[in-house]
């Protein structure tokens, strides 16, 4: 029992030594651990000190850097700002320059103007002087005096005034008469019907340009096939001479030859020049011309407001287009005739539109006097008629050249209208050639006068403006001078209407800057 309890007890006292050793183990090991994880500890802050260091000069270096940056533009927007003051200042210095040389230019040009002024004002007391000094020498040659001289100027004035108021009351008188109703309609379809005139003459050939020589060659082809092909297919005849760069197409039909000139320009630029591709072509240019015919047709009766036309008629209208009298173009004489014939059958109380139609129409026959024998006149009429147009308008056509006795009163309109058309100035290349004459004329006259420096006529010979010379002539003698150009018009020229004349004093001023 005892031994028990002795084992009992060194068992006891052996665990209680092994606890207190395993004991101080632990709080060894413990001691240990504490000082290795303060040791990292103190690492750890003294990183993550160094690090925010770090950090903190990184940014105060970027913070440097940005405020270096704008530093430097400030330094640039500065400078910038530096230089266009820079400028400014020197544009201002020029400008100041400029306007001291102004101000001199200024001063040197008041100083010559003011010995010009007193240089003129000496010249006119000078010829004042002997203005006077003539005055009274023409006053003891002719023994008349001021007052005598005076009256005598008056008296032949008063003379010529009279003469004036003369004319004036005929002019009046004329006008007057114009405006009987009755009377000037019997006089003018009396007079109208002795100025229709007639008109017959047209180019014949066109010429088409080609690129080169070379090119004579294949339009003519292989033993001439080509040129007999063509020929054939268009119905005109083809020249190809010596002439360098131009083939001449001829026929009397334009229409026909203004195809064919196309469709020789169509070859040309294609470049295949063949009887088969001659064919192709022709027959598409046909068409084209075709429909551009009847356009112009529409659009000339559109252009005078006429309606309801057939468009056979509209066609052989539009075929006027490649028609031309003495260079004028006979669909716009056409359209000439009907606003005159409209214009003059609204004067005398007759139906506008009736003469719109008749002037539009009375040279349709043109369009086909190349296919059909007869002149244009019977053509023209025979062709309305079968289209049903009325009878004035038939008639207009036959009858405009005065070859047959005028029954309607619209044909003698159309006859006026149509002769107006035809003598316009400009219109046709006699008129024009007289035209220019007339304008010669009226030019020739007017510097035959003393003191007339240059004379222009315009608004087609109807204003005459001359321009005197303010050295050689004063107010008063340009008046003279105005008086007698319009006397000398009136005895030595034959002329419709009024001739204006208009005379200004021309004074011109130079001077040379050094």
């Amino acid at each position: 029992m005892w031994v028990f309890i002795v084992c009992l007890a060194v068992t006891a006292v052996a665990t209680f030594g092994a606890i207190k050793f395993l004991d101080r183990l632990r709080r060894l090991d413990a001691d240990n651990e504490a000082k290795r994880i303060i040791g990292e500890a103190e690492r750890q802050a003294v990183t993550k000190l160094k690090e925010a260091e770090l950090t903190i000069k990184e940014k105060d270096l970027a913070q440097k850097q940005e405020t270096e940056k704008q530093l430097n533009k400030s330094r640039d927007e500065l400078r910038e700002r530096e230089r266009s003051l820079d400028k400014r200042q020197e544009t201002i210095t020029q400008q100041n320059d400029d306007l001291r040389k102004q101000e001199k230019t200024a001063e040197t040009t008041q100083r010559r103007y003011t010995e010009k002024l007193d240089e003129v004002k000496n010249k006119n007391e000078e010829l004042t002087r002997i203005l006077d000094q003539q005055r009274q020498t023409l006053q003891n040659i002719s023994g008349l005096s001021t007052t005598e001289a005076t009256r005598r100027l008056m008296e032949r004035l008063e003379n010529e005034l009279q003469q004036e108021m003369g004319n004036a009351i005929v002019k009046a008188e004329r006008r007057m008469a114009e405006v009987v109703d009755q009377k000037s309609r019997e006089i003018l379809l009396t007079a109208i019907q002795r100025y229709a005139a007639a008109h017959t003459a047209e180019s014949t050939t066109s010429t088409v340009d080609i690129p080169s020589d070379e090119m004579k060659g294949r339009i003519i082809g292989r033993e001439g096939r080509n040129i007999r092909a063509f020929e054939k297919v268009t119905g005109v005849d083809v020249i190809i001479d010596d002439t360098p760069g131009v083939v001449i197409v001829s026929g009397f039909d334009p229409v026909r030859r203004e195809i064919a000139r196309q469709t020789l320009n169509k070859l040309i630029a294609d470049g295949r020049i063949h009887p088969t591709r001659i064919e192709e072509i022709f027959a598409a240019t046909t068409k084209e011309i075709e429909a551009f015919i009847q356009k112009k047709g529409e659009e000339a009766a559109q252009e005078v407001n006429v309606h309801n036309v057939h468009p056979k008629v509209l066609y052989m209208l539009g075929r006027l287009h490649f028609r031309t009298s003495y260079s004028q173009n006979v669909l716009r004489h056409s359209v000439e005739v009907a606003f005159l014939t409209g214009l003059l059958a609204e004067m005398i109380g007759m139906d506008g539109d009736i003469g719109r139609r008749c002037g539009l129409l009375h040279d349709i026959g043109k369009a086909a006097d190349h296919e059909l024998e007869g002149g244009h006149p019977k053509i023209g009429a025979d062709i309305l008629k079968r289209h049903g147009e009325k009878l004035e308008v038939v008639h207009a056509a036959l009858g405009h050249h005065d070859e047959i006795v005028t029954e309607y009163p619209y044909t003698m309109l159309v006859a006026t209208g149509d002769a107006c058309s035809a003598s316009r100035p400009g219109a046709r290349r006699e008129s024009l050639e007289r035209y220019i004459k007339r304008m010669e004329e009226l030019e020739s006259i007017a510097c035959g006068f003393p003191g007339v420096e240059q004379a222009f006529a315009i608004q087609a010979g109807r204003e005459l403006r001359v321009i005197a010379s303010s050295r050689d002539t004063d107010d008063a003698k340009a008046a003279k001078i105005c008086r007698d150009i319009a006397k000398a018009f009136e005895e030595q020229l034959t002329y419709p209407g009024e001739i204006k004349v208009t005379v200004v004093r021309e004074s011109r001023f130079i001077e040379t800057a050094k």
